[in-house]
């Protein structure tokens, strides 16, 4: 495996590979599969259980890891293109990530939209001009669209819970929160639950519709897999008979860059924050599903989060799981 980038890379077989190469590590520790290897890892953006996951995952393996960030340079790591650097910063990203993917043997990059212009994060040109400098196997750990480490480690937690592909029902809801948050989770999960198999549906008010690219992408996995996807602001019809829900923010794509504009018509959405009443149409055992951190009493309410139907907890470490699978197919472990 050269990268881990999308899933639409991978075809349903190799995803499912994967799935369960991370069940049979849990089960059966490899101590020593990876002995000697290093991964890489460059935050240009921050994290908390990807930084946590990875190196955990490296250390259940037997390799090693190092992190990398711009805030940790005690020379400044410049970032922008075309830039004089006659400022602060005394080297250039153009410099630094070659060399840091030198030193391992593979490289983990996190690097968040701009949100500046959606044409240049639908096209991930931050991202992909980063991964251009180098030649070494490399991971996508969030870019502007994709988020593939957590969208394997959600495909292995619906299959820990036995919940049907074809047949099951999958909400991907928007929720209020007071920042204008990336498209890379929600985009990487509707395309993950569709190419999955399931019936798809996006909850989200008017004004915060996913991007066209992101739509088609999933209608296509749908059509592969015997899934479908649609949309809708009907809270009661989205939820029907559903088997899980999983709740993210994101951007209004009609005022993409546009923070006070996104924050003027968020904020006509306060109710828009998960609790019982919301699964009034659902199944029984609809679970809730989010990919963390999560503000309690503005996404969803402590009565869900902290009740039964709250799969987050194994969902994050599954996150370990699901890269220490792909780590052991990209460096070479014994399969």
């Amino acid at each position: 495996m050269k990268a881990f980038n999308d899933l639409a890379d991978f075809s349903v077989e190799e995803i499912q590979a994967l799935v369960e190469l991370a069940g049979r590590l849990d089960a059966s520790p490899e101590p020593e599969a990876l002995k000697g290897k290093v991964l890489s890892l460059l935050f240009l953006s921050p994290s908390l259980r990807t930084l946590a996951s990875f190196q955990a995952a490296m250390v259940r393996l037997g390799g090693g890891s190092f992190v990398i960030s711009p805030d940790m340079s005690i020379h400044g790591l410049e970032v922008r293109d075309g830039i004089v650097m006659d400022g602060v910063a005394a080297e250039h990203i153009r410099e630094a990530v070659p060399v840091i993917a030198s030193y391992g043997d593979a490289i983990g990059i996190r690097a968040f939209a701009d949100r500046k212009k959606i044409e240049n994060d639908l096209a991930e040109t931050r991202f992909s001009a980063l991964t251009e400098l180098i030649d070494t196997p490399y991971i996508n750990m969030e870019s502007a669209l994709n988020h593939p480490c957590q969208s394997l480690a959600d495909w292995k937690t619906m299959d820990d819970l036995q919940m049907p592909a074809n047949g099951g029902k999958f909400v991907l809801s928007w929720a209020y929160h007071p920042k204008a948050l990336p498209l890379a989770v929600p985009a990487s999960t509707l395309h993950m639950a569709a190419m999955r198999g399931m019936d798809v549906t996006v909850l989200r008010p008017e004004g915060f519709e996913l991007p066209a690219p992101v739509m088609q992408k999933a209608i296509f996995a749908a059509e592969a897999s015997g899934g479908s996807v649609t949309e809708t602001s009907d809270r009661a019809e989205a939820m029907e008979d559903a088997h899980v829900i999983y709740a993210k923010s994101w951007s209004s794509t009609r005022h993409y860059g546009d923070k006070l504009a996104d924050q003027k018509l968020r904020e006509q959405h306060l109710d828009w924050c998960v609790d019982e009443h919301w699964f009034e149409k659902a199944r029984d055992d609809c679970r809730f599903m989010h990919c963390l951190p999560v503000r309690r009493g503005v996404v969803v309410a402590d009565e869900i989060l902290d009740g039964p139907r709250s799969v987050v907890i194994p969902e994050a470490r599954n996150r370990m799981l699901a890269q220490m699978a792909v780590l052991h197919q990209m460096l070479g472990g014994r399969k």
